[in-house]
């Protein structure tokens, strides 16, 4: 190859995006386990605190916590989870910790999730965002039918961890034509350190570099979550995604 030749084809440098120390312009945090007892989550209002706690020292002004529905495992209810948050909220009343916090749910796509959409009021973040996950292990036939019907009770149907359904990693215009039929993609911003592994950190970096992201989450269950969370702002992919945008400081 001539010298030209080998100029010519050299890839073009990254740009470099400005460097993000702390979480305080997401402002938002809209997935996490934090209500203890209830789910995979927190197992006692005191790591519930040390979690909160920390959540505020990384910036955050407000936790929107989202316990895990599921039929067959965790089978809470908006009443169980409403309990649950104003158990917690008064435990960070009491602390003094300078954050608000909500909640909604994660919904998991199962059998009698469409029965909820058509028939209960749905937990959502900011009355709008329904979040929901589907199978780690195959997707769902019906996911476009349930996005329709996610769409038509006017809700916006918000996609959680899209990074990690590992059926997708070599077929990525599926996430495409995900987001063509309205859903928004919801990325755990953990997986930019490596949390899930190399292919959920090569599709989360992809997803950013498509432009796809629209809300961050820290999914967060405990310590091990917040150690990682506090490495992501060391992560220059990070610092591209916030230089890009998401929605989070919208839902203070």
């Amino acid at each position: 190859m001539s010298l030209f030749g080998s100029i010519f084809s050299r890839k073009p440098k990254e740009p470099d995006y400005p460097v993000v120390s702390d979480f305080s312009s997401v402002i938002t945090d809209i997935h996490s386990h934090l209500i203890p007892g209830i789910d995979d989550g927190v197992k006692s209002m005191e790591e519930s605190i040390d979690m909160i706690r920390a959540f505020s020292m990384l910036g955050f002004k407000k936790l929107v916590t989202t316990p895990h529905i599921m039929s067959d495992h965790f089978k809470n209810t908006p009443e169980i989870i409403l309990e649950g948050l104003e158990t917690v909220r008064a435990a960070v009343k009491r602390e003094r910790i300078n954050i608000t916090i909500d909640a909604a749910a994660e919904y998991y796509l199962d059998e009698n999730f469409l029965q909820k959409v058509k028939n209960e009021k749905m937990l959502t973040i900011k009355n709008k965002y329904l979040l929901f996950e589907i199978s780690y292990i195959n997707p769902p036939d019906n996911l476009y039918g349930v996005i329709f019907e996610i769409n038509v009770h006017n809700y916006t149907p918000l996609l959680a961890h899209p990074e990690r359904y590992n059926y997708w990693y070599d077929k990525f215009d599926e996430y495409k034509k995900i987001k063509e039929a309205g859903v928004l993609f919801q990325l755990n911003v953990n997986s930019l350190t490596g949390y899930y592994g190399t292919a959920s950190r090569k599709t989360a970096e992809r997803l950013i570099d498509e432009n796809m992201v629209d809300f961050i989450g820290s999914d967060l269950h405990g310590s091990r979550h917040m150690d990682s969370l506090s490495r992501v702002v060391d992560e220059k992919y990070f610092w591209k995604l916030m230089a890009l945008g998401v929605k989070n400081h919208l839902l203070l």
